[in-house]
């Protein structure tokens, strides 16, 4: 009897140790399954009240964490084993990403309103056919300043560089960003690899130093709207969130010309929930859910159907919604090699250190 009850109590402990075993199997594919997805993107670069909306109406959790630059991303997606279902790269990323093999390639025909994009922001360099990626925002970087506390009217990226803008300077914290100041103000393109242009975009750099207040990330948008300085380099939207919160400011993109970027959905090739990504990125392609995307986050709509929806007084501004004259000054970054993009680092290190 006693060896009957033994087995019996042994063939439960396996039944139980069996439903253990599938309760933590099913609970893993439920992390990383079909009811989460997880989507890597800028900060604050969503109205987290679409990401409500999305979960309520698809089933879907959405576990959502953030970047501060192209290059972190980057590094994090380049490790391997990552969970991320969706990331949201810029253009020369997003062409870095496609050479090394990266990301899936996406199915347009799981997109139906991939319709609604506006065909001037498909089939861009960065990405002939949009085989790998699906816009998001578009933007430029430009100069924001106050008028009443700069005794000078701002252009130009010299302008940047007046005695009068002593130590009132904020530079965002990019290497492309900062050395393309140098570049364009000297005359040379933003993709510039030359060696002998790149010393010189850095030399000059270094003679702005005492009219930088501080090199920062997304802290430029508080810094400026409580007048912790006067003049910022800044990507568009930040800047059309500055406006709104101190309306002394004012957005100029420099005659020089600038950088016009492309933020862009992409899936990553380590993706475990792939028709997860294809639900989020439809969802926010639907003109209604991306217009009022655009409103919350400030950044400039490729949706041609959400631009329709939009208020007239944000489609006409010209300060964000850029004419054709200004658009042809503008240049958009490309993936220039791991060479010169570890050159561009060396020098934005080297230019953050001549600042101590």
């Amino acid at each position: 009897m006693r060896t009957l009850v033994r087995f019996f109590v042994f063939v439960g402990i396996l039944l139980f140790l069996a439903f253990s075993a599938r309760a933590a199997v099913t609970a893993k594919y439920r992390a990383y399954g079909e009811n989460v997805l997880h989507v890597y993107n800028w900060g604050d670069y969503v109205d987290p009240a679409l990401l409500e909306r999305f979960q309520e109406e698809t089933g879907i959790r959405v576990v959502y964490e953030t970047f501060d630059s192209n290059e972190e991303m980057l590094a994090k997606l380049r490790q391997g084993g990552t969970s991320y279902d969706i990331a949201v790269p810029s253009d020369y990323a997003i062409q870095r990403l496609i050479r090394e093999g990266l990301l899936l390639p996406i199915d347009h025909s799981r997109l139906p309103n991939l319709r609604h994009i506006d065909p001037r922001f498909l089939d861009l360099p960065f990405d002939p056919g949009n085989r790998y990626s699906v816009p998001y925002f578009w933007g430029t970087l430009g100069i924001a300043y106050r008028p009443d506390r700069v005794p000078i009217e701002i252009q130009s990226w010299w302008d940047l560089w007046s005695p009068e803008l002593r130590g009132q300077v904020l530079l965002v914290d990019g290497p492309r960003e900062v050395v393309g100041i140098g570049l364009q103000a000297l005359g040379y393109s933003l993709n510039d690899s030359d060696p002998a242009h790149l010393e010189e975009a850095k030399a000059l750099l270094d003679s702005l130093v005492p009219n930088v207040k501080a090199i920062v990330g997304d802290e430029i948008r508080v810094l400026l709207a409580q007048d912790e300085a006067s003049v910022g380099v800044i990507w568009s939207g930040d800047a059309k969130s500055v406006l709104e919160h101190n309306e002394s400011f004012e957005y100029v993109i420099p005659k020089e010309g600038s950088n016009i970027w492309f933020d862009n959905f992409v899936i990553p090739k380590t993706a475990r929930n792939v028709e997860g990504a294809y639900k989020f990125i439809d969802f926010f392609l639907d003109p209604e859910i991306a217009a009022q995307n655009a409103e919350y986050v400030g950044f400039a709509t490729p949706n041609r159907g959400a631009f329709a929806l939009l208020p007239e007084e944000v489609t006409s501004d010209e300060r964000f919604y850029p004419p054709e004259d200004v658009l042809r000054r503008l240049e958009v970054y490309l993936d220039l090699g791991r060479d010169a993009v570890a050159r561009y680092n060396e020098l934005f290190l080297e230019f953050k250190m001549h600042r101590k």
